[in-house]
């Protein structure tokens, strides 16, 4: 079995593998204070869950934004299980051509999200990620990665708004059940929440004009599930598109046995 690691600003995704089948994944908190051996007993634990122990485990892959917490898991990863890990670049065999300016800059996690979206369904097609940031990355029909947007994600954005403003509370990303705000708190609801929708759904409308074609359009990140149902245009809702995108590099690079 593989695991697959998705290291983000905020969260951690564990994802366990057989091969190409996804099997099961846990979330943690990214914290950039944790050593290894504290990183390893949030990871043992989810195994003997399963029943599992680290001989259970034939390699391990990582996709990371945070370069800090790849070091401690590349530690983990030798200290625990014996392997030197496969990490993300733009180097490595992806299955589709990166057009972007410089190659390198492009984010792990969206490498993978394009990858995943291209095996899956083919291109053109938009990932929107919706996590600390929300971004979205085009395929073109011929598996071209053609670049995206970044944008404040929801909770960046409802955290923004209370800390710069100290009369606006903290809220609950729930949709309110009117556009116009009787309180502060639904207030911010419709701002927060019905306006990412319609950013969402805007920027979706200009990328398919630029692309002169319909694009597939695909969520994922922890609030996809959220958003999805709101938008005039996602089509899909795939909650661990970055971990089968990994999957999909690691077998592209470094098979392993059953």
């Amino acid at each position: 079995m593989i695991l697959a690691l998705d290291i983000g600003n905020t969260h951690i995704e564990i994802g366990l593998y057989k091969e190409e089948k996804y099997l099961d994944s846990w979330r943690i908190a990214t914290g950039v204070h944790r050593t290894e051996d504290e990183m390893m007993t949030f990871i043992h634990h989810f195994l003997t869950l399963r029943g599992l122990n680290a001989q259970s485990i034939q390699d391990i892959a990582i996709s990371s934004v945070v370069p800090i917490i790849t070091l401690i898991f590349e530690k983990l990863s030798k200290k625990y299980f014996g392997k030197v890990p496969l990490v993300v670049d733009y180097k490595l065999d992806l299955g589709i051509r990166i057009d972007y300016d410089p190659p390198y800059s492009v984010g792990a996690d969206r490498l993978c999200n394009a990858i995943a979206v291209y095996d899956k369904f083919g291109g053109p097609a938009i990932v929107v990620d919706m996590g600390t940031a929300t971004t979205f990355d085009v395929v073109s029909s011929e598996g071209v990665y053609l670049g995206g947007v970044i944008a404040p994600g929801l909770e960046t954005a409802a955290r923004g708004l209370h800390e710069r403003a100290s009369k606006l509370p903290t809220i609950s990303l729930e949709f309110p059940s009117t556009v116009i705000g009787k309180n502060t708190e639904k207030s911010m609801q419709s701002g927060v929440m019905l306006g990412s929708v319609k950013m969402i759904d805007g920027l979706i409308e200009l990328i398919g004009e630029e692309l002169k074609k319909e694009p597939i359009v695909v969520a994922t990140g922890g609030l996809s599930r959220l958003i999805g149902p709101k938008s005039r245009y996602i089509q899909h809702v795939e909650k661990h598109l970055v971990l089968d995108g990994l999957i999909s590099i690691y077998m592209r690079n470094r098979m392993v046995s059953p």
